[in-house]
């Protein structure tokens, strides 16, 4: 491989500090320099959280991938104690465009082209500015993809609040989405999250593409709406580009090297994951009826644990701020009596090595897309616990299309799951048929997504075509 990056492309990627963010815009910077040898700066806005760090893998191919930490912008006067984490984060993109601005303009070698996230749209300018080609990234689904391209034209047509209509929101091509799936962003009108959601629906066209993070043998249907649905196109006048599975890489770093000596020991799919996130956080009785239900279950399990927080709603943004011990929120006499079953990690595991073992058999996921893929490509079906924006469109995605999903009776955000439900959910992953049909399917998925990658893959190709545009640009520039 040639490391001379004078003699490459040179992609920049902007960032917010969102988690579902930062992991694939880093798995594509790194894939673009080991597949494509095309350099890539990723450009990240932070906060200031020392948790930031922890998302940043670094790069495998350090000749062509370049990480710069932005400084934190100021949003205070812009935002309340009660303000959506959404709008944050469209408020700090959009204050940030100067910042961008200055960092692009400041490369001893201007970019060829600038790939932004979804919450980044407003720096699209910048790639004007300065004549180059300019991207979107959707880390989610095409199905959500498709629902923020046509919400729009759903604004127009709904009357009142979304959360009162009764049925299903229809999408030209695609799958309805029942209400209660639909994202929060959508379910107040007097709210800000509902205007930049609605802002950006209105300006994912204005890129020359928007790259998802998604393949065609996950969503074959709803791609197909984007090429061929005359209504879809009337709406999403960019072309759709599946490009994934993006996801972090399997590091064998030594970290928790206890939890995985502990899984060596463990039988093939024998040990059930439990993790909700970076900003996944339960009640605390909700938190004392899954611990009952593992219990019950008598399944081994590996819990990545968070204590109920301060009480801020924006704390899904700053994951350190935490408090309490497992003695404050866990049954009395939980830890020992489940010692030789089950292990607590705080805070923050090792989620993509504990999937990639071979003892993990189950993953009691909230669904975020980040996580889905990472299950996917470890042929682990899943337990859906969605919690907010999109996740409850990715678990009735898993359950009803994939198959590879089972799921509470009552979306969890709605009621307490019951630790008898739990203890059926877990025994019927873990035990039954039922469960070895959905491991059996998620292993056929995880051949087929993984092989997309690979060269004469899918999304190999449609990588191909978004370089060879922003290669002719350079060229016609020149």
């Amino acid at each position: 491989m040639d490391n001379s990056s004078s003699h490459n492309l040179h992609v920049v990627m902007l960032s917010s500090p969102e988690a579902g963010h930062v992991v694939p815009v880093v798995a594509l910077a790194n894939r673009l320099a080991e597949q494509h040898h095309v350099r890539s700066t990723v450009l990240l806005v932070t906060t200031g959280a020392p948790s930031e760090s922890k998302l940043m893998n670094p790069p495998r191919e350090r000749g062509l991938v370049e990480t710069i930490w932005l400084p934190p912008v100021d949003i205070s006067n812009l935002v309340d104690p009660s303000t959506k984490m959404m709008t944050l984060m469209c408020l700090m993109m959009r204050e940030a465009v100067p910042v961008v601005r200055s960092a692009i303009a400041a490369m001893d070698r201007l970019p060829d082209a600038l790939i932004v996230v979804y919450f980044g749209t407003d720096s699209l300018q910048i790639a004007s500015e300065f004549n180059m080609p300019k991207f979107i990234l959707c880390t989610s689904t095409a199905w959500f993809l498709a629902m923020s391209v046509y919400f729009p034209i759903l604004d127009e047509q709904m009357k009142g609040p979304f959360i009162d209509e009764s049925g299903h929101l229809k999408i030209p091509g695609c799958k309805p989405v029942r209400h209660e799936d639909a994202v929060d962003m959508m379910m107040d009108r007097d709210d800000q999250q509902y205007h930049e959601y609605l802002r950006i629906g209105r300006g994912l066209s204005l890129s020359d593409g928007i790259l998802v993070n998604t393949c065609e043998d996950l969503e074959a249907k709803t791609l197909q709406a984007f090429t061929e649905n005359d209504a879809m196109n009337s709406v999403c006048k960019s072309p759709v580009y599946p490009i994934g599975p993006l996801t972090r890489p399997v590091e064998s770093t030594g970290f928790q090297s206890d939890l995985m000596d502990w899984l060596d020991k463990q039988p093939n799919h024998s040990v059930l994951f439990v993790s909700f996130g970076s900003g996944g956080v339960l009640s605390a009785e909700q938190t004392l009826e899954l611990a009952c239900g593992l219990e019950l279950s008598q399944q081994r399990f590996v819990w990545v644990i968070r204590p109920p927080k301060k009480g801020h709603v924006n704390d899904a943004l700053f994951p350190d701020n935490i408090e309490g011990t497992e003695d404050d929120y866990l049954p009395e006499g939980f830890l020992n009596r489940t010692k030789n079953i089950g292990i607590l990690v705080p805070t923050w595991g090792q989620q993509v090595e504990i999937l990639a073992h071979p003892a993990t058999g189950g993953f009691m996921s909230h669904c975020g897309w980040n996580s889905t893929l990472e299950s996917i490509v470890s042929g682990v079906p899943i337990i859906a616990w969605p919690l907010y924006a999109e996740q409850r469109m990715n678990a009735t995605f898993l359950v009803e299309e994939l198959g590879v999903a089972v799921r509470p009776e009552v979306l969890p955000t709605k009621k307490v799951v019951g630790r008898e439900e739990i203890e059926k959910m877990v025994r019927t992953l873990m035990e039954h048929k039922d469960g070895q049909g959905m491991r059996d399917r998620m292993m056929q998925l995880k051949t087929r997504a993984t092989n997309g990658l690979n060269e004469g893959g899918s999304s190999h190709a449609s990588m191909r075509k978004i370089l060879s545009i922003i290669e002719a640009k350079k060229n016609a520039t020149n």
